[in-house]
């Protein structure tokens, strides 16, 4: 079970790693491959769009062609892409081969997360092994900043991607010690469904005028989903409080955590002028405090976590408010508002897989995952306008809206889930009752 968690969990830190470490490599990247300053923001912008829209269509496939051989297939797209974006000789290359990440990417998270809540019974030993995957995560987002830097200035950008080859397809051998999953057989991947969720879900990530025709385009998923016999996505799962409690749950930390942080590093390299590497380094307890939080969610109810999390975000963002040296204000700010992250992403997903039934989880999986994503993209653009003029006023309104947006997240699970829930009832899903304290 040891080996199985540890697989599990370097290929959620791998994933994760891959949207900070390339950042610090892009300079690199641009003299070596004559990218323009618009352009060389699609190095970032391709992999997370193809990794954050097809999440939830990569979830149901899973459950419909076994977690195990569709996780080993991620892994396998995902290193010979790093390998193709290792070796790219113009901007297009590399922008090519980096959409094809995120479609390994996208197709790893679900698949990995629905294996671990399939190989870990219900109770402390899940929780645990679900703090440990929230670790992973936060650790690869705190690690690609400093091994991005490294790298880049030790053996050059390809490095950064290159790094990846051997681990992914060293863990895509590996696989064949993992248990397949059972296999939905009743559903189908519903190909005019996931045709159109997923350009809702990529309109929506990319943001501006895309808004508009992803929420147009979720609202005719809707109409395919309630016309089709056996839809990609039961509407009636989204109507059993113990998924959709914990999708918007997911949805509203990211919201509010990653605008404070992006400001954050704004504050600290144009106001106080510290460097990438000390600024790298000064937002690196946040995440330390994430992986705290992580542990320290799996002892508690989902309830409680959640709703416990949410207020610390809360208070970490308005504890930015205060004036005085990074150590009486940002460094205890960032630990609050990390350890509530921790806390709430462990209970939000394992509350939001734990109802389903084994071969429903990559979907409850893609669900939770692409929730992050949205709420990343919909915090940004929502909050991060309010600081455009580059003033503190400005940074301390987003930091105000949201501590108040948090604040009013945590009544979500506070005043719509019992201590003792209810189970899911939706088609396929299981009907054993769970307990969310």
């Amino acid at each position: 079970m040891k080996t199985m968690l540890a697989l599990l969990c370097t290929a959620q830190f791998m994933v994760v790693l891959d949207v900070t470490i390339v950042a610090i490599a892009l300079p690199q990247v641009r003299g070596d491959l004559g990218f323009t300053t618009a352009g060389l923001a699609w190095v970032v912008t391709a992999y997370t769009l193809s990794f954050g829209c097809l999440l939830i269509v990569a979830g149901r496939a899973g459950d419909l062609f076994g977690h195990r051989r569709l996780f080993a297939a991620g892994l396998t797209v995902f290193g010979v892409a790093s390998l193709i974006c290792g070796l790219a000789w113009s901007p297009a290359v590399l922008v090519g081969a980096r959409v094809i990440q995120g479609v390994g990417a996208a197709i790893v998270a679900p698949t990995a997360l629905a294996l671990l809540n399939n190989a870990f019974p219900a109770g402390p030993q899940r929780r645990r092994a679900l703090s440990w995957w929230t670790a992973s995560a936060a650790g690869g987002g705190a690690c690609g900043w400093l091994l991005g830097g490294v790298l880049t200035d030790g053996l050059g950008w390809r490095s950064v991607f290159l790094v990846n080859v051997p681990v992914a397809l060293v863990a895509a051998l590996a696989t064949r010690l993992l248990t397949e999953t059972p296999r939905n057989t009743q559903g189908s991947l519903d190909l005019p469904g996931a045709a159109t969720l997923t350009f809702a879900l990529a309109a929506l990530l990319y943001g501006s005028w895309g808004f508009a025709a992803g929420f147009v385009a979720l609202a005719w998923f809707v109409r395919i989903e309630r016309r089709t016999a056996t839809p990609m996505l039961p509407l009636s799962a989204l109507r059993e409080r113990t998924l959709s409690v914990p999708v918007l749950v997911a949805a509203v930390l990211t919201a509010t955590t990653t605008p404070v942080m992006f400001i954050a590093v704004l504050y600290q390299q144009q106001t106080l002028g510290a460097g990438a590497l000390i600024t790298g380094l000064a937002t690196a307890p946040f995440n330390l405090a994430v992986i705290a939080g992580a542990a320290l969610g799996a002892r508690l109810g989902p309830r409680a976590a959640m709703v416990g999390g949410l207020v610390a975000v809360a208070v970490g963002a308005l504890g930015q408010l205060r004036t005085g040296s990074y150590v009486t204000t940002m460094l205890p700010a960032f630990a609050v508002m990390g350890v509530g992250l921790g806390v709430a992403s462990v209970a939000s997903t394992g509350l939001g897989t734990e109802g389903s039934a084994p071969d429903q989880r990559g979907l409850a999986s893609g669900l939770l995952n692409a929730a992050a994503q949205l709420g990343t993209v919909l915090g940004l653009a929502a909050l991060v306008p309010l600081a455009a003029d580059d003033t503190l006023a400005g940074y301390h309104a987003v930091f105000k809206w949201a501590g108040a947006a948090a604040a009013a997240g945590a009544l979500l699970p506070l005043l719509t889930l019992r201590r003792r829930g209810q189970a899911f009832t939706g088609p396929g899903i299981s009907g054993e009752r769970r307990g969310t304290r």
